[in-house]
């Protein structure tokens, strides 16, 4: 089978699709850019689809090359055989490959190349054939040679034995079926490592079938383990076990040398082989694992950035403290910075009517519409003393407690010293407390994706796996909204597709230096931005000030000629989506049918669909349409609740047991996966998604551990709160 056709049967895709994807790839095409202006070509793939092809495609042809260094490898020795090469022909995964590969393959010194050293290959040979009647002290006799290290029967037979394990455990079949067995039979198994108690106490005695156990559980283990409070390890039937390695190693004629083949056998099993296939099984469910918890990263950091940024207001942003106070921060509706102060609220001061005083007083000299309060620490009394003094105020105002992840980092960063080096780093990162509520993803981008704070086990993750999936996600998010080239930062800037940090530092440099950008094409006077890294970017960057429309919507230039055309057969120009876009320019489109306007246009029907849903609302931003953010003006005390309140949240994090929701106590409850909702299903983002806005029901709440359960089910049958 070749690779296009191995990707599609794996992917579910149309040959055709791959084929035409691989090659955009191998051109130097993003996965953003084929997904929006080549659909035609691809079949409409989509941002994931095609990144999974690409991870898919890096693997297959790092299997390929695998299996050329092997084979050249064996055939350099002489032993490459008819068999061997279909084998390594036919062999689907890397650790296949390193199995057939392990009896050529170069070994460090081992007991069995020391026996070898002293002549006894040829012992253990004729031991291995089992001949009748023939006994192992017999062959062994001539072998005993004091001159070379083999001083007696016993030491000869020892010897032999040993390179009997060795072959023994480099048979490739043997391997094969105790590592399939141990994957559907074997279990788990974990025990205390320590008598103290520790947050593993659930798995001080545990143990889980291999192919049930869930990744959570996987990734707890592991750690757990790491700090020395668990040992860990795979555990199946020795019957099972011996037999797979017996019925392949031991005649069933009886002849004198089968028991010490036997026990050479049991020996490379118990010594080699099951150390060795335990130890690929622990890495092979870790990495199925942490692949499940990067996974979940990405479905939960798309929503985050994508999340509607509140615009046209006036925020301030608070960043709570105990000892140094809270720091404030008031920003413009465009993110520019009003006014910075510091407060101190919250113990050990607890100056609260001082504090009101000037927060008052800012909040009504720049007219401040909403608060944004971080969620460290000293979050719960900052949140109790905004909540009391909102009801003191001449105008409406309203907060939301939003996760500060990464604002200490983004604040003590380079970047952020560029950007506001007249601040401290406290008063930065209130900054972007109050801006993560305005544009979420303008901020969030500043950010390492890790240090958002969405998922699980962030920390266990390969690092450069981790970068490499929630990058692309930041990529896509940002493609899909589109770039403001000339108010952009250069950190935003360098997720767009084809741009990377280098060229949008030089972006800025020239817009800082020049003015701002009056046009798409003024980009290929930026330097070292050349055809190829405009052709990737130019659709995903908006020149609101150009002359010409079209630059502010993600119509690509290349196909600009059409959208000209596709105007002027209703009567239009571009200068006409100045005035807010050509609104029945979908009903004519529609009414002379996609096929033959396409066709007309010299172009695809998908390219002509986005370019008609462009010219509707150029220049829109795709977040205007989801709901906004949950704000509050008031807060509840854990003490508030009681089992059957029903109250709406926002779902915080989503992670393989469930869902954490806010619902205005500080605490996030959780709602088990079981209660999300009355189907069956197998992770809970097929239900819910971080940001989103949810009813949940109180079942318990416990204030000792301040633990609160929720389920999302059932919620008609009890009154609201």
């Amino acid at each position: 089978m070749n690779l296009i056709q191995q990707l599609a049967g794996e992917l579910k895709l149309a040959p055709a699709q791959v084929e035409a994807a691989v090659q955009l790839m191998d051109q130097g095409n993003t996965s953003p850019f084929i997904a929006r202006y080549r659909k035609e070509v691809t079949g409409s793939l989509d941002d994931t689809q095609l990144r999974q092809l690409e991870e898919r495609l890096s693997y297959l042809r790092g299997l390929e090359k695998r299996k050329e260094e092997v084979s050249a490898s064996i055939e350099k020795q002489g032993a490459m055989t008819e068999e061997l090469a279909r084998a390594l022909a036919e062999a689907a995964t890397l650790a296949q490959v390193e199995d057939l590969y392990r009896p050529y393959k170069p070994k460090r010194r081992t007991r069995a190349s020391i026996a070898r050293e002293k002549g006894l290959e040829p012992l253990a040979q004729a031991l291995l054939e089992q001949r009748p009647g023939v006994s192992p002290e017999n062959l062994a006799q001539p072998f005993v040679n004091p001159q070379q290290g083999v001083a007696d029967l016993e030491e000869a037979l020892a010897g032999a034995s040993d390179i009997i394990a060795e072959w023994v455990s480099d048979r490739a079949d043997i391997r094969g079926e105790l590592r399939e067995y141990l994957l559907s039979r074997g279990v788990v198994r974990s025990q205390a490592a320590t008598k103290e108690d520790s947050v593993y106490a659930n798995y001080y005695d545990f143990s889980q079938g291999v192919a049930a156990i869930a990744g959570h559980r996987v990734l707890a283990i592991d750690r757990g383990e790491r700090e020395g409070k668990l040992k860990v390890s795979i555990v199946g039937d020795p019957a099972v076990m011996e037999g797979m390695v017996l019925t392949r190693t031991v005649k069933k004629q009886p002849s004198p040398s089968g028991e010490l083949v036997k026990a050479a056998a049991l020996d490379a099993l118990d010594r080699l082989i099951f150390p060795s296939v335990e130890r690929e099984i622990r890495s092979q469910l870790t990495a199925q694992a942490t692949d499940a918890a990067i996974e979940v990263f990405a479905l939960n950091l798309r929503p985050l950035l994508l999340a509607a940024p509140v615009k046209g207001k006036v925020a301030l942003g608070l960043d709570p403290a105990y000892r140094t106070g809270c720091k404030i921060a008031v920003v413009d509706p465009t993110g520019k910075v009003l006014d910075t102060t510091v407060i101190y609220p919250t113990p050990p001061q607890n100056r609260t009517k001082e504090a009101g005083e000037p927060l008052t007083r800012l909040i009504e000299k720049y007219q401040v519409s909403v608060i944004a309060i971080g969620n460290g620490t000293a979050s719960r009394e900052s949140e109790i003393f905004v909540a009391n003094l909102l009801p003191t105020l001449k105008r409406p105002v309203s907060y939301l407690v939003v996760s500060e992840a990464g604002a200490s980092v983004y604040s003590a960063s380079k970047l952020g010293a560029e950007e506001f080096p007249q601040y401290d780093v406290s008063l930065r990162s209130a900054v972007s407390i109050a801006r993560r509520l305005q544009d979420p993803l303008a901020e969030l981008v500043k950010i390492d994706p890790k240090a958002i704070g969405v998922g699980q086990y962030q920390h266990d993750m390969p690092p450069a796996k981790l970068d490499s999936a929630l990058g692309g996600v930041v990529e896509d998010c940002v493609n899909s909204v589109g770039v403001d080239v000339n108010t952009a930062s250069w950190s935003l800037l360098s997720y767009v597709a084809g741009i990377g940090p280098a060229l949008a530092k030089n972006i800025v440099a020239y817009r800082e230096a020049q003015g701002h950008f009056t046009s798409r094409k003024q980009l290929l006077a930026v330097p070292k931005l050349g055809k190829k890294a405009f052709e990737q970017a130019a659709g995903f960057l908006r020149v609101a000030e150009s002359d010409n429309p079209l630059d502010n919507t993600a119509v690509h230039p290349e196909s600009y000629p059409a959208a000209k055309e596709l105007l002027a057969l209703w009567g239009y120009t571009p200068q006409d989506l100045k005035e807010g876009g050509i609104k029945d320019l979908k009903q004519k489109t529609a009414a002379r049918g996609y096929g033959e306007v396409a066709q007309t246009l010299g172009i695809g029907v998908p390219t002509l669909t986005d370019m008609v849903e462009e010219l509707l609302r150029p220049g829109r931003d795709p977040r205007d349409t989801l709901p906004p953010p949950l704000l509050r003006t008031d807060l509840l005390q854990l003490s508030d609740l009681k089992p059957g309140m029903v109250l709406e949240g926002t779902v915080r994090n989503v992670v393989d047991f469930g869902a954490f929701v806010d619902i205005g106590v500080h605490q996030d409850g959780l709602v088990h996966i079981s209660r999300l909702c009355d189907r069956y299903i197998r992770h809970p983002s097929q239900v819910v998604q971080v940001g989103q806005i949810v009813r949940v029901r109180v079942l318990e709440v416990d204030p000792v551990k301040k633990r609160i359960a929720l389920t999302m089910r059932d919620l008609e049958e009890t009154a609201t709160n």
